[in-house]
C-alpha cells in the first residue's frame, strides 16, 4: 500500500502564526491564557494546553485583571480590546493579517451602508469566531447568511452589501452572491450599482486548496481526510473530496480508522483541513503504513 500526504494540506499561514506566538510566549512563562480554542482540532489544543495554554471563552476574559491573554488568528470584535483596556490585559495578538484586513473593509463598508440605510451581509456560520469579530464591526447590525433560509433576514428594497468569511467555499459564495441579485432584481426591476456590491473575501490560500484537493483526490485509490470535527473549513474541504472520490474518509485520528477502507494494494492520499497539524497527519500514515498486509483485504 503506497501512502503519500498532500504537500499543500496543513496550517495555513495564519494559524501558523498564532501558534508559534503562543508556544513563544510559553518558553517565559508557565501559563499563558487564550480567547477560544487556538485552531479547530483537539489534539493540537491537547499538546499546548500541556506546555502550558489555558483556553478561556469571554466571560472569564471580562473576570481576568493583569495577565497575558492570546488573541488567535481568528480575531476579535472591538469589545475585547475595551475588555483588555479595562482590566489591564496585556493581549498578544496573532489575528490573521487577513481577516484583519476585512475587518477594516467591513467597518469601512458599514460605516456607509448606515448613511445609505443598507445593510451588512456576511456569507458565514453564526457564532463562528471570525464572524464574531466581523459582526463586531457593524454594532452587530450585519446579516450573516448560509442557509437558503437565512436570505429571508435580507431586505432587498435597501442596498446590500456582501462579505464572506474567510474560510467558506468559494463556490458557496458565488451562488449565495447569485440568489441575493436574483431577490433584488425580483424586488426592484433592475439591479444597479448602487443596490448590491459582493466582495469575494475567501482567503485565497483557502480556497487555492479546492483545486488542490480535486486533483489529490483523482490521484488516489482512498482519501483520508484529517481534521477536527469543529472545523468549517475542514468540512467544506472535505466535500471537495468526497466529490471527487466516493472512497474518502473523514478521522479526527487514526483510531477512527477502518481497516476495511483499505486494500494492499491501494494508493493512499493524506490531506487535511488549515487547521490540521502535519505531525497529525503524519500520526496517521505512520499508523496506516504500520499495518501488516495480511491484516489488509487483497
Amino acid at each position: 500500500m503506497q501512502v503519500t500526504i498532500d504537500k499543500n494540506s496543513g496550517y495555513c499561514f495564519g494559524v501558523e502564526f498564532a501558534i508559534k506566538m503562543a508556544e513563544d510566549e510559553m518558553e517565559q512563562a508557565d501559563k499563558l491564557y487564550c480567547l477560544g480554542d487556538i485552531v479547530h482540532n483537539d489534539m493540537e489544543v491537547k499538546r499546548l494546553a500541556e506546555k502550558g495554554l489555558v483556553v478561556i471563552d469571554r466571560e472569564q476574559l471580562s473576570e481576568l485583571n493583569d495577565c497575558k491573554v492570546l488573541i488567535r488568528a481568528h480575531g476579535e470584535p472591538p469589545e475585547t480590546y475595551r475588555t483588555a483596556i479595562e482590566n489591564n490585559i496585556e493581549l498578544i495578538d496573532a489575528s490573521c493579517p487577513v481577516v484583519l484586513k476585512l475587518q477594516h473593509r467591513v467597518k469601512t463598508a458599514f460605516d456607509k451602508m448606515e448613511r445609505e440605510k443598507g445593510q451588512i451581509v456576511i456569507y458565514g456560520k453564526k457564532g463562528h469566531a471570525e464572524v464574531i469579530g466581523l459582526t463586531g464591526q457593524t454594532l452587530e447590525k450585519a446579516i450573516v447568511v448560509m442557509e437558503d433560509s437565512d436570505l429571508e433576514k435580507i431586505d432587498y428594497s435597501r442596498p446590500v452589501t456582501l462579505f464572506s468569511q474567510t474560510t467558506k467555499s468559494t463556490k458557496g459564495f458565488y451562488e449565495l452572491s447569485r440568489k441575493i441579485e436574483e431577490r433584488i432584481q425580483t424586488e426592484k426591476g433592475k439591479v444597479e450599482t448602487v443596490d448590491f456590491n459582493a466582495n469575494d473575501s475567501i482567503c485565497r490560500q483557502v480556497s487555492n486548496r479546492e483545486p488542490q484537493l480535486q486533483k489529490f483526490s483523482k490521484e488516489n485509490d482512498v482519501i483520508v481526510f484529517v481534521s477536527g470535527k469543529k472545523s468549517s473549513n475542514g468540512k467544506a474541504l472535505y466535500q471537495v473530496c468526497l466529490a471527487e472520490n466516493e472512497r474518502s474518509y473523514f478521522v479526527e485520528n487514526e483510531t477512527e480508522l477502518n481497516r476495511e477502507w483499505f486494500n494492499s494494494d491501494d494508493k493512499v492520499g493524506i490531506c487535511g483541513a488549515t487547521s490540521t497539524p502535519m505531525w497529525l497527519m503524519e500520526q496517521v500514515k505512520n499508523y496506516l503504513e504500520s499495518l501488516e498486509e495480511n491484516a489488509l483485504p487483497a
